[in-house]
């Protein structure tokens, strides 16, 4: 039986509407694919890709912005987003210790496309989270036929959730985390337009989902008092639930420049803390944030550009329907997940959905 998302528990956080699949690609044109790596008793890993637009990439550079809630990661390609405020590459999520891999697959895959035979700079950017929990993260399984794989693999529609690609091996908020994602499109009045989040969990935390505090009725949170006694469903030896780190992905179809995606981006943190985050000292909490509209040509005829942007009065929706869809992508990645077995024995539980249908009626 297919486990169920946030919504099917009735549960709709938030007053914004969700897009028609309450997913990333819910904003037109953008593009997901994941390759999901089991092998053995120990890899449990994988990487997922995110295209802004299935054009040249690099041609047709994607205005963008990053922000870092907490630094303790290994991102790749930042720097220059945020300098230039353009993507020009599919935005790829795998395990820490395979970003090097990525960023050389990604850099031979964008050499390779139609019209960048004469490219001699490409900005790879790959994101990542620590799934050596579960995965011989040691072992580096991630090749870079995995990374084309869940590139080649990208395609519009509904997203696949929970332990599949980069969300292979990961935890959160102690139990089984994974890819979430979720969207919000604004009413008419207040432009219509939508934003979507994906997201790789892998972090800790006092769960809370809708403000229900389900991680202390669950027992299984940061910090947790080892000497009262034992909830119905205990915490498992050795699970670190106050570690870990979160990728979060944010599309839109507004008219933002690098600018406001840089102010969008800073609010998906806001979305995070709802969910129980608290960004500790060893998270690597980062968001990429891009709008598919006002494209930027790499090789511009003109020496100036005349696009249009959403007025700063105009964007305040947006960064609620952030906030919105990264609270929900996240309990959707926890909800989704299967429980995984792994390196060194290593088990993490999915979180019980009849217990948690229980919670979150008021049982």
């Amino acid at each position: 039986m297919e486990r169920p998302r946030l919504r099917d528990l009735g549960i709709s956080p938030g007053i914004l509407p969700a897009g028609p699949l309450n997913a990333i690609t819910d904003v037109r044109g953008v593009l997901v694919g994941h390759r999901t790596i089991v092998m053995g008793s120990s890899v449990r890993t994988g990487v997922t890709a995110i295209l802004p637009h299935a054009g040249n990439l690099f041609q047709s550079k994607t205005p963008a912005a990053v922000y870092v809630g907490n630094g303790f990661g290994k991102a790749a390609g930042f720097l220059q987003v945020r300098e230039l405020g353009t993507i020009e590459t599919p935005i790829v999520l795998t395990s820490t210790l395979s970003v090097g891999t990525a960023v050389d697959a990604v850099i031979a895959w964008t050499l390779e496309q139609p019209g960048n035979e004469t490219v001699r700079s490409v900005n790879a950017v790959v994101g990542e989270t620590n799934d050596g929990y579960l995965n011989d993260i040691r072992s580096r399984p991630v090749t870079s036929a995995d990374v084309r794989a869940a590139i080649a693999a990208a395609e519009g529609g509904s997203v696949p959730e929970g332990s599949v690609g980069a969300g292979t091996g990961t935890r959160a908020l102690g139990w089984k985390g994974g890819i979430g994602t979720a969207s919000r499109r604004l009413p008419d009045a207040l432009g219509g337009h939508t934003v979507g989040a994906l997201v790789q969990t892998n972090f800790g935390g006092i769960l809370t989902i809708d403000g229900r505090r389900v991680g202390e009725i669950l027992g299984r949170h940061a910090y947790r008092d080892e000497t009262a006694p034992p909830a119905k469903a205990p915490a498992p030896p050795d699970s670190d639930e106050d570690a870990g780190s979160c990728m979060i992905v944010l599309a839109t179809d507004a008219p933002l420049d690098a600018r406001n995606l840089e102010r969008l981006a800073a609010r998906a943190v806001m979305g995070l803390a709802r969910t129980g985050s608290f960004m500790d000292n060893g998270s690597g909490d980062f968001v990429i944030a891009f709008s598919t509209a006002n494209l930027e040509p790499h090789d511009p005829k003109e020496r100036i550009r005349t696009i249009r942007i959403l007025n700063n009065d105009a964007v305040s929706p947006l960064f609620l329907a952030a906030v919105e869809s990264v609270e929900e992508a996240i309990i959707n990645s926890l909800l989704r997940a299967t429980a995984v077995t792994g390196h060194e024995g290593h088990s993490v539980d999915a979180i019980p959905i009849d217990r948690l249908r229980g919670i979150l009626s008021g049982e």
